[in-house]
């Protein structure tokens, strides 16, 4: 199991011949968290442009807006897969032998998932513009992680997927 993280929007349930994937999605940024940092970046460089007069006065624009807009759509690359007998979240891997108990909580129960009693050892993957959580109980004994949690948006499609196995 690799322990790094990422996310993304949907891009397929169905199985693919070619990858072998039973499910897909990708936990793409949703377009309404796309205009504050944007606007932050550009009024900030907006405040620099400011001081500066002639051909400096645009490069805050070039230094700030790019990286705001890279780290926009970085945000949105994780991908959540089922495909060659693995749960894949981000760049983390779990074999599907070792997929435990699996619960959907909603956008609602997202706090007390995530609050005081979330395990320290567990491996979180969360993004706040993805509604619903699933949580995975990990049963290989030589893992030190109890459970999985992460976001989703179709977790009860996928809860039917690994609970099947």
């Amino acid at each position: 199991m690799s322990d790094t993280s990422g996310t993304g929007a949907r891009e397929s349930a169905a199985p693919s011949e070619t990858t072998g994937a039973r499910y897909r999605e990708r936990l793409y940024v949703t377009w309404y968290w796309w205009p504050l940092p944007l606007v932050a970046a550009v009024l900030l460089s907006a405040e620099i442009h400011m001081g500066y007069p002639g051909v400096r006065a645009w490069l805050p624009y070039l230094v700030i807006v790019p990286p705001a807009l890279l780290l926009i759509v970085k945000s949105g690359r994780t991908k959540v897969a089922v495909e060659g007998g693995e749960l894949h979240v981000g760049d983390a891997h779990l074999p599907l032998e070792f997929v435990g108990e699996v619960e959907v909580f909603a956008a609602k129960d997202k706090r007390r998932v995530l609050g005081p009693h979330l395990d320290p050892a567990a491996f979180m993957l969360h993004r706040g513009w993805v509604g619903p959580l699933l949580r995975v109980q990990v049963t290989d004994p030589a893992d030190p992680t109890p459970y999985w949690v992460f976001s989703t948006r179709k977790p009860e499609e996928l809860a039917a997927i690994l609970r099947t196995g």
